[in-house]
């Protein structure tokens, strides 16, 4: 699950702080799961599923399998950067 969350993460453009609002948890409270010190619940699986559409299933059969059912228009692309992330303009500008 762990490493299967990281993957969608990256593959997304989200960060912790984004998921653990899809949650309604802390941004710590992901931390302690992604790290091993706090366990991942059935519903916690089922809502991490959901929000990257795809099936729990596919959640659970690790990163090669999670990132594989995402759906292409969720995945980060140049033209689409990781959410947070502010354009930057040729000449360095904001």
């Amino acid at each position: 699950m762990r490493s299967a969350v990281a993957a969608l993460l990256h593959a997304v453009g989200e960060s912790q702080s984004d998921l653990a609002a899809v949650l309604g948890v802390s941004q710590a409270q992901v931390s302690r799961r992604q790290s091993g010190t706090a366990a991942w619940s059935l519903a916690d699986c089922e809502a991490v599923a959901a929000h990257y559409g795809i099936t729990a299933h596919d959640l659970l059969a690790g990163p090669t399998r999670a990132i594989e059912a995402l759906p292409a228009k969720r995945r980060r692309t140049p033209d689409r950067p990781a959410a947070g992330a502010r354009s930057v303009a040729v000449d360095g500008t904001v």
